[in-house]
């Protein structure tokens, strides 16, 4: 590469693979959902965004996405400006998001048919995904014969199949019991090693933020401002529960708690269908 190719090179090596500076959303009817939010998102890390109920961690991952516009600022995906939905960004949806009727090797490749990749290309890759989401044999079943959780692992392998550096995951184990949800982050975590992605994820559990995250977002109530970023001082040498265990983890969790215990407890004071 040439000098001049690097010098105008609009992202190097060294910049986050996301930046969000001064984002401030407005929806319809005057409802403020964020204001002024900036964090980044380094690359190839884990990024979480935690924060009472109705803050706004949602929108946020929307409008990385693509999906939903700002009201106002700015969002830049490796030095670029995002305008809508890009090739670099993947969304893992709450809800699975599936096609019903299509099986679950056809749903994991739905985004590479998209981009005209050949069927036998996309098959490939899609099989070999399915195998890391440890749902080898389940090739030709559909949704409806799947458990919550495998079919939250057919969104994970569909968002890993296209590609994409980034991964844009919104609560993604939340429909999943507290056994099924641990099994997952460590697959998480297993695959994202393996793929070194970069990951904005969307989650309410301060533990999963904690075990899962580089760096966690800490939004206010809404409209949404950022009132810090934590990142954890964890030794992930260990075993699952040995991590749960350690002191940088646990100084975490207290630390978050200490943030959010206060939207927690005006919650718990509010009057039945008050406004929160």
């Amino acid at each position: 590469m040439t000098d001049a190719a690097v010098a105008t090179d609009p992202a190097t090596a060294t910049d986050p693979a996301v930046r969000v500076v001064g984002l401030t959303k407005d929806f319809p009817g005057g409802t403020r959902a964020l204001e002024g939010v900036t964090f980044d998102v380094p690359a190839g890390e884990l990024t979480s965004l935690i924060g009472p109920s109705g803050c706004g961690k949602t929108t946020t991952l929307k409008i990385v996405a693509g999906l939903i516009p700002a009201t106002s600022g700015e969002v830049i995906v490796k030095g670029r400006p995002v305008t809508g939905p890009g090739p670099e960004r993947a969304f893992v949806f709450q809800d699975f998001a599936l096609l019903p009727w299509a099986t679950v090797l056809r749903n994991v490749a739905f985004g590479l048919e998209l981009r005209g990749v050949p069927k036998a290309e996309r098959e490939a890759t899609a099989r070999e995904y399915i195998g890391k989401a440890n749902l080898g044999g389940f090739e030709h079943h559909y949704p409806h014969q799947l458990s919550g959780g495998m079919r939250q692992r057919v969104g994970l392998a569909r968002a890993l199949a296209v590609d994409a550096d980034i991964l844009l995951m919104d609560e993604p184990f939340a429909s999943v019991d507290e056994q099924i949800r641990r099994a997952f982050q460590e697959d998480l975590l297993r695959l994202l090693s393996e793929e070194r992605k970069t990951v904005l994820f969307v989650t309410h559990s301060i533990e999963e933020a904690v075990y899962v995250s580089d760096q966690i977002v800490i939004l206010t109530r809404g409209p949404g401002r950022v009132s810090n970023a934590v990142q954890p001082q964890i030794a992930r040498d260990g075993t699952p529960d040995e991590i749960r265990r350690n002191q940088g983890y646990l100084d975490a969790v207290e630390e978050i708690w200490g943030q959010l215990r206060s939207y927690v407890e005006e919650d718990m004071r509010a009057p039945e269908g008050a406004d929160r």
